[in-house]
């Protein structure tokens, strides 16, 4: 079985929510005998193929970049010449150009597109790409949504019931480092022993002014971890507020992350907007056994999150109800013991990457025979 993945970015010059399902997803049906191949776009000059966790990553140059969305003139026979190779085309939605590029490079192969999220943000040009949107959706013979409760509130994903199933992310917590003594008590003497953690590309959806704003009436020590455009725009309005106690310590290695999920007493995610749409750096939480508190958004991140059962889930853009969430946590030890040990028992039975990459081998048996049997 040959899978070719089609999305805008990926290791090494991002690793980001999405690309970081895409590195599991390849690592775990690898392991199932998937030989996996992962397209992408790239501004670095070196194009030459290579092998990353046992697949292979080949990149063409990214030529504009226009609201987010990455466009390359080379992508589309690149895309024609390693479809022609594989058996199934796996595509990872939204990315406008993707969709174009589907259709220029005459794709025929089985596809399936997971949709990772809505469009949010740019509406005027939403307008514009609807129809093209529409057709590539219609054009795939099925279409993944990474939980129920993102499947039961978009509008488009309503629209194609009939071609949609639910593949949850999971996570291979054996390919992360293990946590090191040595970096362990460089990030203790660092931080402390008792912080709330947020990891995650400084985005605007991801809702980091409502954390800054509230903790500003209290002094509970928070670590953000990450870089992104709104990296400046945030620590100016953390020292508006005179905040001492939040610490930005910038994008780090997998192995400094380790250690303060580790380390942290409890991971904060405030995320407001439908962009979020699952959050694999909450996951990560879980993963690690730490209490949450998220923001209910209808999407995966309240799938990741049961309130009062692995964490606390309030109201969006509500500084006064997360700040609240914060307390409670802090205040009650055992309390937030209980949510992290609840917290990493829904991990284990619900989103390990062994689970995800068997329902999306299935899957892609199902795609060939069925193109077989056409």
């Amino acid at each position: 079985m040959r899978v070719l993945h089609f999305y805008k970015d990926y290791f090494p010059d991002t690793m980001g929510g999405v690309e970081q399902v895409i590195r599991q997803l390849c690592v775990g049906t690898g392991r199932l005998g998937v030989r996996n191949e992962v397209l992408t776009l790239t501004r670095s000059k070196d194009l030459r193929p290579f092998e990353f966790e046992g697949h292979t990553v080949r990149r063409v140059p990214l030529d504009l970049n226009i609201a987010s969305n990455g466009i390359s003139f080379a992508a589309f026979g690149e895309l024609r010449r390693r479809a022609a190779e594989c058996d199934v085309v796996h595509y990872h939605f939204p990315w406008p150009f993707m969709d174009l590029a589907h259709f220029v490079a005459g794709v025929d192969k089985p596809t399936l597109v997971t949709y990772h999220s809505d469009i949010v943000r740019q509406k005027a040009l939403l307008r514009l790409y609807q129809p093209l949107k529409h057709k590539f959706l219609r054009s795939v013979d099925t279409i993944v949504a990474t939980s129920p409760n993102y499947l039961a509130s978009s509008a488009v994903l309503d629209r194609y019931r009939d071609k949609t199933r639910t593949i949850t992310y999971g996570l291979d917590k054996s390919i992360y480092p293990p946590a090191e003594p040595a970096r362990l008590g460089k990030w203790r003497a660092a931080v402390g022993e008792k912080f709330f953690l947020f990891v995650g590309v400084l985005r605007y959806y991801k809702g980091l002014h409502i954390l800054l704003d509230a903790v500003a009436n209290s002094d509970y020590p928070v670590v953000i971890v990450g870089a992104g455009p709104i990296e400046e725009e945030l620590k100016a309005h953390a020292a508006r507020l005179g905040l001492k106690h939040v610490m930005f310590v910038g994008k780090l290695d997998d192995a400094d992350k380790v250690a303060l999920l580790t380390l942290c007493y409890a991971v904060a995610f405030p995320s407001h907007l439908r962009s979020e749409a699952f959050g694999i750096s909450l996951l990560e939480g879980a993963m690690y056994g730490k209490p949450m508190i998220s923001s209910e958004i209808g999407t995966g991140t309240s799938y990741i999150n049961i309130h009062d059962e692995t964490g606390l889930v309030v109201p969006p853009s509500d500084p006064q109800a997360f700040g609240a969430a914060m307390r409670t946590l802090w205040h009650n030890p055992a309390l937030a013991q209980a949510m992290g040990k609840r917290a990493e028992e829904r991990y284990q039975r619900l989103f390990t990457a062994e689970r995800m990459a068997s329902s999306y081998l299935a899957l892609y048996q199902e795609l060939v025979a069925r193109r077989a049997g056409a």
